[in-house]
């Protein structure tokens, strides 16, 4: 995973005021299991997602928020709900609790507005990551970690037109969710041909088989899906098959089926945002912070994509994403 010299220049102050323990990536914060004493803590961090329990993508997200809190003796705890108004509870909570830090996704920052509005009151730091960086520096946030879904989109785009895309099924998973509806558009941008929205529900993938092979039985000038989910992306790939389609297929985002999908040429690449990095820099921004008083970004996104897994590199992120960090 390669990282920037301003990623190094962090690691090299963490190590000078003493937090220069190891760890191995994707392990579970010895603070948050409850094994490390709490003197020893060098911040009580809340980790706040839009992702459900279980799910491949956020599983990485909090694999690189606990590792960052074992390697800096802090004290990490994620909680996950796809409602935004649950989301927000669980903010203020956080606040309640006067964490040290708070880092949270905003898949729908109008319902989080005063939420995190009410932890900026309260001086308490907040990174947001992932989606909502438009509104990040707006609701107070120090920091946003993330990729440009507009940019991200464009590079689909560019790509899928390469491999002869000229009507793309875009399949929507979360409603109200203000990037996925910028992965699309960025998408149609560049793509030159024409580009169709498909909503489904990420919690049911056999109706998002279901529907996709709808799709392209009905609309045989379909010839490009693009999933912006990688159990989507399964799912999508089990409507090619069931249609007899040769549409031709993408993904947003890495699980190690996924993976094995590139390898076998079943997925033509996956747009990679590396969600290990929108855990751990978090946790690392947010020591900073509280030892140091150091922000990053300077205003702007901390972008830690898009990247691009394709059947040229994705033998070596196959063994990465085993080990919970891809």
């Amino acid at each position: 995973m390669r990282r920037t010299p301003i990623v190094f220049a962090l690691l090299s102050a963490l190590a000078l005021s003493g937090c220069s323990s190891q760890s191995e990536p994707g392990a579970q914060s010895a603070a948050t299991a409850g094994s490390a004493p709490a003197a020893a803590s060098v911040g009580n961090f809340a980790v706040i997602t839009h992702g459900a329990p279980g799910d491949a993508f956020w599983d990485v997200v909090k694999n690189g928020a606990e590792a960052a809190g074992k390697q800096y003796g802090a004290t990490v705890t994620y909680q996950g709900d796809g409602d935004p108004g649950k989301q927000s509870q669980l903010i203020d909570q956080a606040v309640s609790k006067r964490v040290d830090g708070i880092v949270v996704s905003m898949a729908n920052p109008d319902a989080l507005k005063e939420a995190i509005g009410k932890a900026v009151a309260a001086k308490i730091p907040v990174v947001t990551i992932n989606s909502g960086s438009d509104s990040s520096k707006e609701f107070g946030a120090i920091t946003h970690v993330g990729q440009s879904e507009d940019v991200a989109g464009r590079g689909a785009g560019e790509q899928l037109k390469a491999a002869g895309v000229t009507k793309l099924l875009c399949v929507i998973h979360e409603a109200g969710n203000v990037g996925l509806d910028q992965r699309c558009k960025g998408a149609q941008e560049t793509l030159g041909g024409s580009v169709e929205r498909l909503q489904v529900d990420v919690s049911n993938l056999a109706d998002v088989t279901s529907k996709v092979t709808a799709k392209l039985q009905s609309d045989k000038q379909l010839n490009g899906v693009l999933a912006l989910n990688p159990a989507v992306a399964v799912a999508a790939r089990d409507a090619i098959k069931d249609s007899g389609s040769q549409a031709k297929l993408a993904t947003f985002d890495l699980s190690a089926d996924v993976v094995t999908a590139i390898k076998d040429g079943e997925i033509l690449f996956a747009v990679d945002q590396q969600q290990y990095l929108q855990g751990w820099l978090p946790i690392t921004f947010l020591t900073l912070y509280k030892k140091n008083l150091n922000t990053v970004g300077g205003g702007l996104p901390v972008n830690t994509g898009p990247g691009f897994v394709t059947k040229d590199n994705a033998e070596q992120v196959a063994k990465l994403a085993e080990a919970g960090t891809r």
